[in-house]
């Protein structure tokens, strides 16, 4: 029925917009007279959104299909994409006005990582949501290794020391040891990387002639789209991934892997994917951009609030084969406050997968710097660059004041409370220790953070002087 008749929807919407433009003027400091043109205004309001198929592109779901999108004057379509290349290309060619991407998809290419594009972010999508899944063959040889608790269950976190002297036997016995990730420049890959490098691994390192990643490797990471992670594995083309959900799951209920670690517990509360659009299409649609970001911020309020109690309904939206199409079980496991690990061990993990707490969607400075920190400490940034230059590639992408206008906007309208943001901040995180490797991460100071990992470039190093 709300597609029969969304014209006459959407013009309903639009009066009612009227009606709050004399408060938004009062948020954001325009006559009401340029509050109502600005509401009114859409510079386009026929859109078409990418999106990979996993349970963190949910906020674009439930914009759609709570009618979020639609309130603000906007008809969207949702496409799923084949790969995160195909979707970044297609985003830069205008194909579609923007898409659910990796957070280092955009901070990639304004570094001339594998393309060169002006991507900007005005909207962090989610924090957490990956985990780390091993084959059951590499499960049973790392189980000996692990420490257990008084209840005969392994101990977690699970660190990378246990996979090593898997690494080491597969290495003993002319075989090499290769792990899957989603894309060069995803969180994904930058995860996987810390978590094994954290244990004593080497996952190898990038170079401007070598773009495998696998310079100096102990473990060879490849490129693998996500819903084809479980049946990779299950081929033994791969011997453990990285990946978001529902894909870990998967495997616990096909039987095939266990997942070892999430990426909750490799850094908490980290952010995981971004609403991006090219700078360009930002510039030529202001309006429409802000009106995008309310709606998903609305979106991203209802999937947290009271307690996660809409998780059940998300989980039946996401369930859709025009969305991840997986079963609702498997998307449940993770998405309602569990996380099931060996098959029969679900354990409480209820920031599993976080949409709006913890000022989720706010596009921190510092979250663009750590991603930028690890580009260069793996050698995807090839020479050294000073602490500034840090700051600036993380301003030219993530744009927290289009966020907060937006944000300012929905509280002027009734529609959130401005606690709820932080309307004062700086874009910069407080300093952490919330790694797996409690090594201390300060965005401000981001070659001494690099200086004091173990294992990867530091300082003035290059891949060919490292060699």
């Amino acid at each position: 029925m709300r597609d029969i008749s969304r014209s006459s929807a959407l013009a309903r919407r639009q009066v009612l917009r009227l009606a709050a433009a004399a408060l938004v003027a009062a948020a954001c400091g325009l006559s009401p007279l340029a509050a109502a043109a600005e509401a009114l205004k859409l510079e386009k309001d026929e859109l078409k959104f990418g999106f990979i198929k996993l349970t963190d592109m949910a906020p674009l779901a439930v914009a759609y299909e709570k009618g979020y999108f639609e309130d603000e004057g906007l008809s969207v379509t949702l496409e799923p994409q084949a790969n995160w290349k195909v979707l970044l290309d297609r985003v830069i060619s205008g194909e579609l006005d923007g898409a659910h991407m990796l957070a280092g998809q955009p901070l990639g290419a304004a570094v001339g990582i594998g393309t060169q594009a002006d991507i900007i972010t005005a909207f962090s999508m989610d924090l957490n949501g990956n985990g780390i899944t091993v084959s059951n063959e590499v499960w049973e040889l790392m189980k000996p290794h692990l420490p257990k608790g008084p209840d005969g269950k392994v101990l977690h976190p699970i660190k990378a020391d246990a996979l090593k002297p898997v690494i080491e036997k597969f290495r003993a016995e002319g075989k090499t040891f290769t792990m899957g990730m989603v894309f060069p420049v995803s969180t994904h890959n930058y995860e996987l990387r810390y978590w094994l490098a954290a244990g004593g691994i080497n996952p190898g390192l990038y170079s401007p002639t070598d773009v495998s990643g696998q310079i100096q490797a102990d473990a060879l990471l490849s490129v693998t789209p996500p819903p084809q992670m479980p049946a990779t594995m299950e081929a033994g083309t791969i011997s453990g991934y990285c990946v978001g959900e529902p894909w870990n799951q998967q495997a616990v209920v096909k039987g095939i892997g266990v997942p070892v670690v999430t990426d909750y517990e490799i850094w908490k509360n980290n952010p995981e994917k971004v609403f991006g659009v090219t700078a360009k299409w930002a510039e030529q649609n202001p309006n429409t951009h802000l009106a995008v970001v309310k709606a998903l911020i609305r979106a991203a309020m209802w999937l947290d609030a009271d307690n996660n109690a809409n998780r059940k309904e998300a989980v039946s939206i996401l369930a859709k084969s025009q969305y991840v199409g997986a079963d609702a079980a498997v998307i449940a496991n993770s998405m309602t406050g569990t996380f099931e690990y060996e098959k029969g061990d679900k354990r409480e993990v209820p920031d599993f997968n976080v949409f709006f707490r913890h000022f989720a969607n706010y596009p921190y400075y510092s979250d663009a710097v750590w991603y930028l920190t690890q580009m260069r400490r793996w050698g995807q940034i090839a020479d050294a660059k000073p602490d500034s230059w840090y700051l600036d590639a993380a301003r030219k992408v993530y744009r927290p004041e289009i966020f907060l206008k937006a944000a300012k906007m929905l509280v002027a309208e009734g529609k959130a409370k401005a606690e709820d943001f932080p309307m004062d901040s700086d874009g910069f995180r407080a300093p952490t220790s919330d790694f797996i490797d409690g090594k201390t991460y300060d965005g401000r100071k981001p070659n001494a953070y690099i200086d004091s990992l173990n294992i990867g470039l530091k300082g003035s190093q290059t891949v060919q002087a490292a060699k």
